[in-house]
């Protein structure tokens, strides 16, 4: 059985192209949690293409199993 890495995938628009600072915090999208990189990758894709025409809609995956246990390191593909 493989350890759990939790990742959150969220998104929304930016304040402009080149920040990852949002627009307004309220209309955040938490598009999920996720148990691992692979399940996280596919949710952001997914959210980043369908609004590949709004160059202002930024998708982020942030990896909660980092934040949760930064003292292991994690070492994992991607």
């Amino acid at each position: 059985m493989t350890k759990q890495l939790l990742h959150l995938v969220l998104g929304g628009r930016v304040k402009n192209t080149k920040s990852t600072e949002f627009e307004n915090i309220n209309d955040i999208d938490i598009v999920g949690v996720f148990p691992n990189y692979a399940e996280a990758l596919k949710a952001w894709r997914g959210k980043a293409q369908s609004t590949v025409d709004d160059a202002r809609m930024r998708y982020f995956v942030v990896h909660l199993h980092r934040l949760m246990e930064p003292e292991e390191g994690h070492d994992h593909d991607h």
